[in-house]
């Protein structure tokens, strides 16, 4: 044989060896698709990280005069984070204010009794009417010795009797008014003082009181989500101001179909993938099972027929703090 013949042979063997080894990788190939294709994909579950969120807000309507905090600010508990302008409470302290000095003034009053020139007047009184009632007692002894006597009639005896008994109930009277002015109020005129006095520092408290919630503060420390109102805008009592994420208190949210709840009991430990944190895997626990399914998803279960299939939500708290966690981020269990 020669060599070309040779070379020739040589050639054709290799170029059937090399087909054979294409067909062979070609099954091959076939074969692991086939069989990858045949497996049922792993079954994967994904939630979403959620946080506490805590509303700022005020106990009273005004005008917003400045917001301390901008979004994404970190802030402490007792921080500042907004001011308010209500001039009609500052209208109503000053009315406050000054029914606490009219009542302060009827106590005093109540306190130091009649005046020194009333007193006077009615020792006055009182003498003026004494004298009046022995002059008339004096007068009717007179005219009843004269009647006795026959002189005067009995007519005149009555009438000097009438005028000395009016006289000294007149004296009576004015007694009577001359005690009251020296004795001063009585103690329940002075008790009934004092307690107008005590209402009006309560409502003076009480408009100080609102006028403190003129500045907002922080009720608890977080990361300030958003601004829901901005300086000039009206507030009313009640209305969020701002919204705090605390980054602290996180968990995962899960919604499980009932097939898939086996092992997610409250207390047992999870295995959490965070794609947002480059698939950083995270040991979470169990803290909450829904007492009560949320709703129905409709699966078929062979070619008769289907059924529904309940899901219940899931919650899971990150055993140890995952640096970088925050809310909206998606968190995956695999193999469930």
């Amino acid at each position: 044989m020669s060599t070309r013949s040779l070379v020739r042979t040589l050639f054709s063997v290799l170029g059937w060896i090399a087909l054979a080894a294409v067909a062979v990788a070609g099954a091959w190939m076939f074969a692991r698709t086939w069989q990858r294709a045949a497996q049922p994909a792993p079954d994967v579950l994904q939630g979403q990280i959620e946080a506490a969120e805590i509303d700022v807000s005020s106990k009273i309507p005004g005008r917003i005069d400045s917001i301390a905090v901008a979004e994404g600010a970190n802030v402490r508990k007792g921080d500042l984070v907004a001011t308010l302008r209500s001039p009609e409470l500052e209208a109503k302290l000053a009315q406050a204010r000054a029914a606490r000095a009219a009542a302060a003034a009827q106590h005093a009053k109540a306190e130091r009794g009649a005046r020194e020139e009333e007193i006077r007047a009615a020792e006055a009184s009182l003498q003026r009417a004494h004298d009046a009632a022995v002059l008339a007692e004096t007068t009717f002894r007179r005219v009843e010795r004269l009647t006795r006597d026959g002189v005067t009639a009995a007519q005149r005896r009555d009438e000097a009797e009438t005028v000395w008994k009016s006289a000294r109930s007149a004296e009576e009277a004015a007694r009577a008014l001359y005690d009251m002015a020296a004795r001063g109020p009585r103690a329940e005129d002075k008790d009934a003082a004092a307690a107008m006095v005590g209402a009006a520092d309560g409502a003076i408290a009480e408009v100080q009181a609102y006028l403190k919630e003129t500045s907002v503060y922080a009720p608890a420390a977080g990361q300030v989500y958003r601004r829901n109102l901005e300086p000039g805008e009206m507030v009313s009592a009640g209305l969020p101001i701002a919204t705090l994420v605390d980054l602290d208190d996180v968990w995962a949210v899960f919604h499980v179909r009932e097939d898939k709840l086996a092992g997610l009991a409250p207390g047992s430990a999870i295995d959490v993938s965070i794609p947002a944190l480059g698939n950083r895997r995270a040991a979470f626990r169990v803290s909450y099972l829904a007492p009560e399914a949320d709703y129905a998803t409709w699966r078929p279960t062979s070619a008769q027929g289907g059924f529904d299939v309940k899901t219940f939500e899931v919650r899971a708290r990150p055993v140890e703090r995952v640096e970088g966690l925050r809310p909206g981020m998606s968190a995956v269990i695999s193999g469930r």
